[in-house]
């Protein structure tokens, strides 16, 4: 979030914009990760709630990969956004360079694990095609942030860093994309509710991350 220099009407929209990313990031990584630590896939299964009912039954190794994603993700998600924060990084170098760590860590955990899982997701080989590519770019996108960093091209670190932070946005979009496309299978397509949200998730291995993507070219291309 580098605002000095900027216009006022500029200015105002990245302070937006990032608190927008910092409270939705926070508030999925609490309501979509907090309950898979605080009961098991079985009993989330039976109250129908995300993706347990996809994991209650799978191997044990399976079960811990997918906690290792959705626990990565979520850590990546509430720490990304600091990494924005301009003050942040003039006056207290440290702080970003740490909290940077962290954000990487929680990437590499959850592309690995998403990568492995992918083939397991719910929406069939659109899924595993979507998901699976998330995955390697968003490992990507992590790791050369990480070394433009090291070689200290800040320029490139901040570049990088804006893609992966767009495919950590994905745990938000695929959210938020699942509720209209929820109400339009039923509404539209006459889907029975309770088809709704497989109708639903379909759609999302794509529509969760490409668009973040675009939006975050063109905003480097702007800058």
């Amino acid at each position: 979030m580098v605002t000095t220099g900027l216009p006022a009407g500029r200015r105002t929209g990245r302070v937006l914009g990032f608190w927008w990313f910092a409270l939705s990031g926070a508030a999925v990584a609490a309501f979509a990760v907090v309950p898979y630590l605080t009961a098991s896939l079985r009993q989330l299964a039976e109250q129908d709630a995300g993706l347990a009912a996809a994991y209650a039954g799978r191997p044990a190794w399976v079960q811990a990969v997918f906690y290792a994603h959705i626990v990565g993700g979520g850590i990546a998600l509430a720490v990304s956004p600091l990494q924005f924060a301009a003050r942040i990084r003039a006056r207290v170098p440290r702080v970003h360079r740490t909290v940077g760590r962290i954000a990487v860590a929680a990437m590499l955990v959850s592309g690995v694990a998403g990568l492995v899982i992918a083939p397991l997701n719910q929406a069939g080989p659109v899924g595993t095609a979507g998901f699976g590519a998330l995955a390697v770019l968003w490992l990507w996108f992590a790791v050369a942030a990480l070394r433009a960093a090291r070689r200290r091209d800040f320029t490139a670190h901040r570049r990088w860093a804006v893609r992966a932070f767009a495919m950590t946005y994905a745990g938000v979009m695929l959210r938020l994309w699942l509720i209209p496309l929820m109400f339009a299978a039923i509404g539209w397509f006459g889907v029975a509710p309770e088809d709704a949200f497989a109708t639903a998730y379909a759609y999302v291995p794509f529509l969760c991350w490409v668009p973040n993507l675009l939006v975050a070219e063109f905003v480097l291309r702007r800058s």
